[in-house]
């Protein structure tokens, strides 16, 4: 009997956290609904009660651990980027950047060889709406991508617009609060966003991007990626050259959407393009991007008339061409969408070797802010969770907090040692492959912005290179939306478009004027909204009560 329940004992221990453990208890059978602590439940309908009236007992165990888990089972939302939809999938190694040997520029194992794969989730999301909301919202698109390495995580974060609204860190509270719903009414309104894009004019290259048709893209699925910040590559020599990251689809092109066509859409479903990926991937249409990087010397560029590190510019292809580097796939649904979608966590900071950061102040700000808030929203061992863990192993001598549900520890090693270095049989350091990349710095510490903002000349190249259509969409969505705002927020704004582009500035302020006469009252908030509200109070039918 001894040696059995060791054996019992051993076989659970090995079982922990993993489905090894398949032994059925009194009553059960292999598809028997049990609770947390393994009981078998013999009675999910009804709770115990004094007679089959009531009142209800507090020994209910199986109700009170099934309620208070309900009670908890949303973690908080994602401050940005809540609404969100997610698949598996893999990326393929061209083992080249455009005709040259990757290696020349970088020592990252992922882009080794031709045709290696790499396991990858992607999360799409929304930005500003909560989790719920509408995803053919005016809004820029999350493109987040987990490579599951042999080194170990790379989270490439980004979006589906190649730039951003600020360059600054410190702004991003600000701007998110701006673009989300006013603290008291608890509605949108587009005057707080241009009130702050008036304040800040680097605001308007993208604000060009977000009110033309690339505001809302027709699905996930036929929408660009791009890893917006500036980020390094470093070759085994310690070398590196800095670069942008973009997705390209391969086979289902890209679409976007007039606001018309948005609204015909939202009427029908807020959660197209969560389903358009689903059915897509289940009939296995596998969507496809090929990843392609621009790459510069790591330098100043002085010769330049912007920054390189700034990320509401573009870099010119003419100059810096999209050099192929290879292919993803998602051909697999996730099995379970809280477990999988909700629950996955990126980070700007989460790089393997040969990859590193560039001094891009936006970047660095965000590579705090995203995994602290995977800390608070998820749990200090989010990184236990399958969707977030390494497909590697794990050692280290974190321990604690909420969640924990393995010690990521070597089995061979002495289980008594939590610290490093140690000369009684704890985990030591890794040998340093390849040279180690160390960029010289030598200037004042001060709180200044870049040199050459340069805040409107490509918002002028970007205006001039939309199609006819596009321009029209820009010019009516923008006028829609600056109606509602103060005279000196419309002026200014006004000023920053015929800054970018004259004709820009001419139509925009044209159309205002003609919006503004027909709207006739200021309204303070979406005149759209507006809208709704009268008619629903117009249009209700009358009811009798019951």
């Amino acid at each position: 009997m001894e040696n059995n329940s060791e054996e019992i004992s051993n076989s659970s221990v090995e079982g922990m956290g993993s489905s090894a453990d398949r032994r059925t208890g009194t009553g059960e059978s292999d598809d028997s609904l049990t609770n947390r602590q393994g009981h078998p439940v013999t009675d999910n309908q009804n709770v115990r009660t004094v007679g089959n009236r009531g009142p209800t007992t507090l020994e209910n165990y199986d109700f009170l651990e099934k309620i208070s888990h309900f009670d908890r089972e949303r973690i908080p939302e994602r401050v940005v980027h809540a609404r969100g939809a997610g698949a598996h999938g893999y990326f393929e190694t061209y083992g080249k950047a455009g005709n040259e040997d990757v290696s020349k520029y970088t020592r990252a194992k992922v882009f080794e060889g031709v045709g290696k794969q790499t396991p990858v989730f992607v999360r799409f999301s929304t930005v500003i709406g909560a989790k719920e909301s509408s995803e053919v919202a005016r809004d820029p698109r999350g493109f987040s991508v987990k490579f599951y390495t042999e080194d170990g995580n790379w989270d490439l974060v980004g979006n589906n617009l190649k730039i951003f609204f600020i360059r600054d860190p410190l702004k991003f509270p600000d701007m998110v609060h701006a673009f989300k719903p006013d603290p008291v009414t608890n509605v949108q309104d587009p005057e707080r966003m241009f009130d702050f894009f008036s304040q800040s004019p680097e605001t308007t290259h993208m604000a060009t991007f977000l009110f033309s048709p690339w505001g809302i893209p027709a699905n996930y699925r036929q929408m660009q990626g791009s890893g917006v910040n500036t980020y390094k590559w470093v070759n085994k020599d310690g070398e590196s050259v800095i670069v942008k990251y973009h997705w390209e689809p391969i086979n289902q092109g890209i679409k976007n959407l007039t606001q018309k066509e948005a609204d015909d859409i939202q009427s029908q479903s807020t959660n197209h393009a969560t389903q358009d990926l689903y059915e897509a991937i289940e009939k296995k249409d596998y969507p496809e991007w090929e990843f392609s990087v621009q790459i510069m010397s790591d330098e100043k560029h002085p010769e330049l008339d912007f920054d390189p590190l700034d990320p509401t510019k573009l870099w010119p292809t003419d100059q810096f061409p999209f050099l192929p580097v290879g292919k993803m796939v998602l051909n697999k649904n996730p099995e379970n969408f809280y477990a999988e979608v909700e629950q996955v966590a990126f980070g700007t900071g989460v790089l393997v070797d040969g990859l590193d950061f560039s001094d891009d102040k936006l970047l660095q700000g965000r590579t705090f802010s995203y995994s602290d808030t995977q800390r608070y929203r998820v749990g200090s061992n989010y990184l236990q969770l399958p969707i977030n863990s390494p497909k590697k192993r794990v050692a280290t001598n974190q321990e604690g907090g909420q969640m924990q549900y393995r010690v990521d520890k070597d089995p061979d090693l002495n289980p008594h040692i939590n610290y490093e270095p140690s000369s009684l049989g704890g985990l030591t350091e890794a040998k340093q492959e390849g040279e180690i990349h160390e960029p010289f710095y030598e200037d004042k510490l001060v709180r200044q912005k870049i040199d050459r903002p340069n805040d409107f000349q490509q918002a002028g190249e970007t205006y001039r290179n939309f199609e006819d259509w596009e321009k029209d969409e820009l010019i009516i969505n923008l006028a829609g939306a600056l109606m509602v705002c103060e005279e000196h927020i419309q002026k200014k704004m006004i000023e920053y478009f015929t800054e970018a582009d004259a004709d820009y500035g001419k139509r925009v302020s044209e159309r205002l004027a003609e919006v503004m006469k027909a709207a006739g009252s200021h309204h303070t908030g979406s005149t759209n909204a507006d809208q709704a509200v009268d008619t629903a109070k117009r249009e209700g039918h009358d009811a009798d009560p019951y």
